[in-house]
């Protein structure tokens, strides 16, 4: 029975995409770039990509509107590999790895308010691994929602409802605050800074805007924007939960997209509104939300903000955890994943898929290595995204006449314009980040000999 109606899929959008990233990363855009226009010109081309993958996606969850989503795109496009090699990456850090990020930074900004759990000794060290009281608390998060959500579709939509719509809010109120009650505003100094040259405030020095090195300067500091962007395909995964999902699917993403990339625009003129370029460039931890929060309404501010960060968190690893075990399910069906996975239990929920993915995403926090494999997997995450993208052109040269219900909006030129920015995003990391791009391919190389192993079985 499908139980998810277009508020319940917006919200998952929303909560998915709203995470940590917008509180944090635009201290390190800023001292990649140094300049308050760049800065924004770096949000605007994220929301671009975003906003275009979104309306693409929309015709292919027209097409097959299933549980799965993008993986389901990619395995009927093009092959069973294709898409074991996306799910393979999604199951082993992308998915996982996420809600081990974010469960993590729920209890670094829970510490903020508790300081006694920062200065606990470890609960076991070995070296340099070593288990905190901070990661517990992440794992207790990722298994209390695992839970929450075997109970039931139900569960896990209140939930995702409940805090997306909280975060929404606490943002609006903080860019309202913001934009109303700053006396002293740095924004014209800040969007004057670099409109003709950006500096690397990490000691690289002034550049002119010019080829290279404006391109490089912008792939490398969108590698931030991009990941806070992420996630929005979440809800393609439940599609099959959710009620006229050849309609609704693409009105959550692109509602959803769109509203969260204006939030998080309005968010960063706050930043340069409330703080100058090395306030947000060096802000403790990185946590520039914090430090506007408290520019704003003084040391009531950050509390208020370690509070939003803990929501926002909170609802952002529920909607992963909600949406992700609905592909390994759909793995498991194909024969691509542990075959415990395909059944639903009582609540026609995909219980054990859950727990696989809960256990795991545990022992990543454990690990404390997820926070590195994210910062090098971005790249292969827009290369998933570019080749889905693709596949809405191939579909209209292979099928033109297979039923949709929704074209892609502006197409050919929308599906165009992702795939030139995100080659020139992919290409320009391969010159001058290789650490970010590397690593990715490795992950998915291991992921062949696991598929071949599978279908030998077979």
């Amino acid at each position: 029975m499908q139980k998810l109606k277009l508020w319940d899929a917006t919200m998952i959008v929303m909560g998915s995409m709203i995470g940590s990233g917008i509180f944090i990363v635009s201290s390190d855009i800023m001292r990649q770039l140094g300049s308050g226009w760049w800065l924004l010109v770096v949000w605007l081309i994220t929301g671009v990509i975003t906003v275009s993958a979104a309306l693409c996606y929309g015709e292919l969850s027209s097409i097959f509107p299933k549980a799965g989503g993008q993986y389901t795109y990619l395995t009927e496009v093009f092959g069973k590999l294709t898409g074991f090699l996306y799910g393979w990456g999604l199951f082993t850090v992308i998915q996982t790895g996420t809600i081990a990020a974010v469960a993590v930074v729920f209890s670094k900004f829970t510490a903020y308010l508790i300081p006694q759990l920062n200065d606990a000794a470890p609960l076991f060290q070995q070296g340099s691994f070593k288990i905190t009281w901070l990661q517990i608390l992440g794992i207790g998060i990722i298994l209390l929602l695992t839970y929450i959500n075997t109970r039931g579709i139900k569960s896990g939509k209140l939930i995702q409802s409940v805090f997306t719509a909280s975060k929404i809010i606490a943002l609006l109120g903080l860019i309202v605050l913001g934009l109303l009650f700053i006396k002293d505003s740095h924004l014209t100094e800040n969007l004057n800074i670099g409109t003709k040259a950006f500096q690397n405030l990490k000691g690289e020095g002034w550049m002119p805007i010019s080829g290279k090195a404006i391109l490089g300067g912008i792939a490398a500091a969108m590698v931030g924007s991009v990941f806070s962007s992420v996630a929005w395909e979440s809800v393609t995964f439940v599609s099959g939960e959710i009620e006229n999902p050849k309609r609704n699917v693409v009105r959550a993403m692109v509602i959803g997209t769109a509203s969260v990339i204006i939030l998080y625009f309005l968010c960063n003129v706050v930043y340069l509104s409330a703080l100058s370029r090395d306030e947000i460039a060096f802000a403790a931890n990185d946590r520039v939300a914090v430090a506007a929060a408290e520019k704003i309404m003084g040391n009531t501010g950050t509390i208020i903000m370690a509070v939003l960060v803990m929501i926002s968190t909170f609802g952002c690893i529920n909607g992963l955890v909600l949406s992700g075990a609905r592909v390994f399910q759909t793995m498991a069906k194909d024969g691509l994943f542990f075959s415990s996975a395909i059944k639903n239990n009582k609540n026609n929920v995909p219980e054990k898929s859950l727990w696989l993915q809960g256990v795991w995403a545990s022992l990543l926090c454990l690990s404390g290595q997820y926070g590195d494999i994210l910062d090098m997997i971005s790249f292969v995450i827009v290369l998933f995204y570019m080749l889905t993208v693709f596949a809405v052109i191939w579909l209209r040269f292979k099928k033109p006449f297979i039923p949709r219900s929704y074209k892609t909006f502006l197409y050919p030129v929308t599906p165009l314009v992702y795939l030139v920015i995100g080659t020139m995003f992919c290409v320009l990391l391969i010159i001058y980040k290789p650490n970010y791009t590397w690593p990715g391919f490795i992950l998915l190389l291991l992921g062949l000999p696991v598929y071949f192993l599978i279908r030998k079985k077979e």
